[in-house]
């Protein structure tokens, strides 16, 4: 099957090949040949491959000389002489340019200036009229008279007297508050005076010797308390009778057994009592009894008919 050579494009022939246009047979002619349109189309494409470049038309304009204008006077160069050349149309030339001058608009006055507000009120204040005390028809003396008589009419009121027995009474409780104090503390001293020259004694023997919290009844602590290097001792006598007893506290290194060996078999052989209270062991013989405690050695001699629970009540007590 042979391919059309022609298309047919807005009722106009085509060549399919080349794509030029091919003319319309009228009813007399013949229909052209396919060798002889592609012989037209081969000498179309050979005459657009060989045809020769058109020839520039842009001017140049370094080359080409400026026309001049007939009638338009040159421009004077500067340095050169004013004499210029004019126009042979203008017959005549002013003497000077004249200005033309524009009507005024209207004019639009200022705003005029307002006063502040304060300054507006400081000048009210200062332009008030200043009334002044001698403006009346009263005269200095008048005035003062006046001013006298009002104040000594007025009742002035007298300051309410205070109570005094508030004062007596508040002054009566301060005194007895203090003898009270006073007395309650020279009760304290008396009572602590023991125990005072016992460590004063202590300190002075150098040793850490104490004041019994139990004394059996109807004795006390004589004055003042004695002590030596490492010794002190303390006298109590009876109230009632010449009985007494006395308690030693002496620095020693010994134990139980040694004060034992040392002490009480060599003053009363094998006529002893040995107690044991609150960890101590006391050795009882004869009137007096002997324990060892901290490293101090205590010694109760005695005269007096002392118990044995009294003597290990003074001993726990130390």
């Amino acid at each position: 099957m042979q391919s059309n050579k022609t298309v047919t494009i807005n009722g106009r022939l085509y060549d399919a090949k080349t794509g030029l246009p091919v003319k319309a047979l009228k009813a007399d002619e013949k229909p052209v040949s396919p060798a002889v349109v592609k012989k037209r189309a081969a000498e179309v494409a050979s005459s657009s491959v060989h045809a020769q470049p058109q020839r520039s038309m842009t001017l140049h304009r370094r080359a080409a000389k400026k026309a001049a204008t007939p009638g338009i006077a040159k421009r004077p160069q500067p340095g050169r002489h004013m004499d210029i050349s004019r126009s042979s149309k203008i017959a005549r030339f002013a003497p000077h340019p004249i200005a033309t001058l524009k009507p005024k608009a209207a004019e639009i006055p200022d705003i005029a200036p307002k006063a502040h507000p304060i300054v507006t009120r400081a000048l009210a204040r200062s332009t008030k009229p200043v009334v002044s005390i001698f403006s009346s028809s009263k005269t200095p003396k008048q005035i003062k008279d006046e001013a006298i008589a009002k104040a000594l009419s007025t009742p002035t009121e007298k300051p309410a007297k205070k109570k005094r027995g508030f004062h007596i009474s508040r002054r009566f409780a301060i005194i007895t508050a203090i003898f009270a104090v006073l007395i309650v503390g020279a009760y304290l001293t008396w009572v602590n005076i023991p125990s005072i020259s016992v460590g004063f004694a202590a300190s002075q023997a150098g040793i850490d010797a104490t004041y019994p919290q139990y004394k059996p009844d109807g004795y006390s602590l004589s004055q003042p308390v004695t002590f030596s290097d490492g010794t002190v001792t303390l006298k109590f006598h009876s109230n009632s009778d010449n009985s007494e007893y006395s308690i030693i506290q002496a620095r020693s290194s010994w134990d139980s057994t040694a004060v034992l060996t040392n002490i009480v078999k060599k003053a009363a052989g094998d006529n002893y009592i040995t107690t044991q209270e609150s960890g101590l062991t006391i050795y009882s013989y004869s009137n007096s009894a002997t324990w060892v405690n901290g490293g101090i050695l205590y010694t109760i001699n005695s005269n007096a008919p002392l118990s044995g629970e009294q003597i290990r009540h003074i001993a726990t007590s130390l």
